[in-house]
């Protein structure tokens, strides 16, 4: 008897008829002679709309009733579900990230988990019964506040309740049938990746790739939970992400894994910066005073006549105003003449662990990039990853030429993205 944790989606649970089908999925894993533990979004796009409707009350609703609000999603999608499965005589019962004993720090909104205590989901199985868990939340210790994990919060709280149950492997269902070398959507031509190691999977997903939440794979990773990702609307097997010692036919591995792009960046300049010391270890405490995570830097060589140089870095859009505020109100102090931002950038990424046993592989994505008359305009690197800039509009095109350039492309028919999301 295996013990599976398996997460749906919200586009897997999306309406009545879906609940239904996923229900019998879980059904027959049950009848199958397994331990069933089953994390699960909200329907659909219910989150966006529990968004808009606070928005529509006051536009910066308090954090901790927002996430109460939020968390309804969840909550609604698991008993629904609960009431599927014992529909299809499978006994099951609902709880919420709370009564599942998921422990959270304080941080409203983005909270991580710190602890996870399943003393609940034990006894449910002890009983024979499925246990649904809502995704996405949990509970503060110290005061008992609900909280919620941000974005793809559901697959971080599939993979946290794999290693606090000591599970044999989290099943991530979504709309697609595993994960491909380039986003299905932009590139029809993509192909199944049968398996990937954590450290690849946690470039692509920290690269745009939304098949899977970065945080659930860097959790994966420092457990050691086997991660299978799925379609909840097909019976293929999908793609298992392991340790990289853990990969069969790693002698007939690519070099290169995928090819991801994350449109959710902007790009601040500070322009005309005194090239002293301690110049920009000041600018980057401001911002990161303001909260913002900062992704690529960089700095122009100073020019002699003036002193002055110019410093760009890479942040989600959601940052920038913070950060613009913050940086505009120490101008004077730091002697800069102005900022620029810009919202119309997109980051393409190359993702292998081959790339770094092999060379050329920087001059086949330029090169690629240049055919394709693409501009580039900041680049980063990382042992298995080279990460480049370009306009907005041209990032599909980007992504197509990249990973043809590469021969990526493949030829068995277009992948399938069943519900339209990739998520």
């Amino acid at each position: 008897m295996a013990l599976v944790v398996q997460k749906y989606g919200g586009s897997s649970v999306g309406d009545a008829r879906s609940v239904k089908r996923v229900a019998k999925r879980i059904a027959e894993a049950k009848r199958a002679g397994n331990d069933v533990v089953v994390v699960v979004s909200a329907m659909g796009d219910t989150t966006d709309e529990l968004l808009d409707l606070a928005q529509q009350i006051t536009p910066l609703p308090p954090q901790r009733e927002l996430d109460i609000l939020l968390t309804a999603g969840e909550r609604i999608s698991m008993s629904l579900l609960a009431m599927a499965i014992t529909n299809l005589g499978v006994k099951a019962k609902s709880y919420t990230g709370q009564q599942a004993g998921l422990i959270t720090d304080a941080v409203h909104g983005r909270a991580r988990i710190v602890d996870v205590v399943p003393h609940r989901i034990r006894e449910t199985l002890n009983k024979g019964q499925v246990a649904i868990v809502a995704g996405f939340q949990g509970v503060t210790q110290a005061t008992n506040d609900v909280t919620t994990l941000g974005r793809g919060g559901s697959d971080t709280t599939a993979v946290a309740l794999a290693a606090g149950l000591g599970a044999d492997v989290c099943e991530i269902y979504t709309d697609v049938d595993g994960v491909f070398t380039a986003d299905p959507r932009i590139v029809p031509a993509a192909r199944k990746i049968e398996q990937v190691s954590y450290e690849e999977m946690l470039e692509l997903a920290a690269c745009g790739a939304k098949v899977l939440a970065l945080r659930s794979v860097e959790y994966a990773r420092r457990y050691g939970v086997p991660v299978h990702v799925r379609s909840s609307f097909s019976a293929h097997d999908g793609t298992r992400v392991v340790a990289a010692e853990k990969k069969e036919n790693a002698m007939e591995a690519p070099i290169i894994s995928g090819v991801a792009h994350d449109r959710s960046e902007s790009k601040i300049t500070v322009i005309g910066v005194p090239d002293v010391p301690g110049m920009a270890a000041r600018i980057f405490e401001v911002v990161a005073g303001a909260g913002a995570n900062i992704d690529m830097i960089v700095q122009n060589v100073s020019a002699a006549a003036t002193g002055l140089t110019d410093i760009s870095f890479t942040l989600p859009d959601g940052d920038g105003p913070a950060t613009m505020a913050a940086l505009t109100a120490v101008q004077g102090e730091l002697g800069f003449d102005s900022l620029q931002f810009d919202d119309q950038i997109g980051k393409l990424s190359l993702v292998g662990a081959g790339m770094k046993s092999h060379p050329g592989v920087s001059a086949r994505l330029f090169g690629a990039l240049r055919d394709a008359g693409i501009n580039i305009e900041m680049i980063s690197t990382s042992e298995i990853r080279i990460s480049v800039v370009t306009r907005a509009d041209s990032l599909d095109d980007a992504v197509r030429a990249v990973h043809t350039a590469f021969e990526l492309d493949g030829v068995d028919g277009e992948a399938v993205v069943y519900a339209g999301t990739g998520r």
